[in-house]
């Protein structure tokens, strides 16, 4: 059987129904309970404010993964930052390089809207993620620890 390489394009709000399963999945890995119809109405308030972009990634015509970038600045550099939110791909298809394909289509985004660099953050067990995101030449910040206020 021959495997299909993975391709990789930027979702419009026409494909609410390819990235919506895929988004409820991504909750569901960090713990969240499934929520379909939060899903759709939450990813269609970013499109419809223009407050992120979404990239999906395809096996053939299945869409099997999703980035998900929303735009931030950096007040000491002057300059755009896109925060890369999430990244996920279906683990029935993980391996086929759509990680990789989904974070280089991150990277040549923010180059080409003039961005100056792309953050994430993973939870420390996700070691899985952080062997990607190194692998591909991320840096762990060993400069800055971040926290955070549930408000």
């Amino acid at each position: 059987m021959t495997q299909v390489a993975v391709t990789v394009r930027q979702a419009t709000v026409d494909d609410l129904g390819l990235i919506v399963p895929l988004f409820d999945a991504y909750r569901q890995f960090y713990r969240e309970p499934a929520s379909p119809e939060g899903a759709r109405q939450f990813l269609l308030k970013r499109f419809e404010h223009n407050q992120s972009v979404i990239f999906l990634a395809f096996d053939g015509s299945s869409a099997i993964g999703f980035a998900q970038l929303y735009p931030s600045f950096s007040s000491t550099a002057m300059a755009r930052i896109l925060i890369l939110n999430d990244l996920f791909v279906m683990s029935s298809t993980r391996r086929r390089g759509a990680g990789t394909a989904l974070l280089g289509a991150a990277a040549s985004y923010g180059r080409r809207i003039g961005a100056i660099r792309l953050e994430l953050s993973t939870e420390l067990t996700n070691a899985t993620a952080q062997a990607l995101y190194e692998g591909v030449g991320w840096q762990r910040d060993t400069t800055f620890c971040s926290y955070l206020l549930t408000l």
